[in-house]
């Protein structure tokens, strides 16, 4: 399910082979995100999910507190990062890896500031609101676009990682918000926010809802979706959960992850010819 129509600025064979310099000294570059597929949803669910289960559980293993925790996981996401922004083009591995750790980072400063400076997931939810909603702005009126087919430059890659993250620490707070402070359970949060996000298709393919607004909505939604899926998979009978655990949540999900993103790899049936455009050398 695609909720974008491709934006191109040239096609491939006008710049050669992948690599290639262009006669007139740029260097290619394709596009940085995978293709929006059924394979795209559901990996990245399972991602929230993880990130929800993995947090927890790193948070109750490792010993290093919350802070530590966010610490650590902040600075294996930068590293993959600086690996994600030196490639030229989409590579599954590296972009699902990125998309995981960012998750549990987006988790982390949520749950940081809800449970070591006392925010209310009111507050936070609005904060996390307002910034994506400003990293959008500012990108598309340096960019002219917010479409993840033309995320082909250094600029737009950086505003595309800093939305990302965003969505992730608001979905989060969205998350937990109606699970936990509405009261209304991790079962019946993860209906409510499937529903939201069938509601959007159909605005879409139905009454012509935009396509990059109608997937930005849906990113932003799948996280709390995946939360809850997660929250009520691991989290204990007694807490409205099957009391599965963090272990087997996380080593389930990210096995799944894992065969799907092995599978794209080999397949690139995620990658598509258009997109790449030239940028400068150096």
């Amino acid at each position: 399910m695609s909720y974008e129509t491709t934006e191109t600025s040239g096609t491939p064979e006008a710049y050669g082979r992948p690599g290639a310099p262009d006669p007139a000294g740029h260097r290619p570059r394709w596009n940085k995100v995978p293709e929006v597929t059924a394979y795209f949803w559901i990996i990245k669910v399972l991602c929230t999910t993880v990130g929800e289960t993995a947090a927890d559980l790193l948070n109750e293993k490792l010993g290093l507190g919350l802070t530590g925790v966010s610490l650590l996981m902040s600075g294996l996401l930068g590293a993959v990062l600086v690996v994600q922004f030196r490639t030229r083009g989409y590579r599954a591995g590296v972009y699902w890896l990125a998309v995981a750790l960012i998750s549990v980072v987006g988790t982390l400063i949520s749950d940081n500031l809800t449970d070591n400076l006392g925010v209310p997931l009111e507050t936070s939810t609005a904060v996390f609101a307002v910034a994506l909603a400003v990293t959008f702005l500012v990108w598309y009126r340096r960019e002219g676009t917010l479409s993840i087919h033309s995320v082909d430059t250094l600029s737009r890659e950086t505003y595309y990682w800093l939305a990302v993250l965003f969505t992730f620490a608001l979905g989060t707070a969205a998350g937990d918000l109606v699970a936990e402070r509405m009261a209304l359970g991790y079962r019946v949060s993860a209906v409510l926010f499937a529903l939201a996000i069938a509601a959007v298709a159909v605005a879409h393919f139905a009454l012509g809802l935009n396509a990059v607004l109608g997937f930005w909505i849906a990113y932003v939604l799948t996280r709390p979706l995946g939360a809850s899926i997660g929250d009520y998979l691991s989290q204990p009978t007694g807490d409205g959960g099957l009391g599965f655990g963090t272990v087997v949540t996380s080593v389930l999900f990210l096995t799944v992850v894992l065969g799907l993103v092995v599978h794209l790899s080999v397949t690139r049936r995620d990658v598509t010819d258009a997109g790449r455009r030239p940028v400068q050398a150096g």
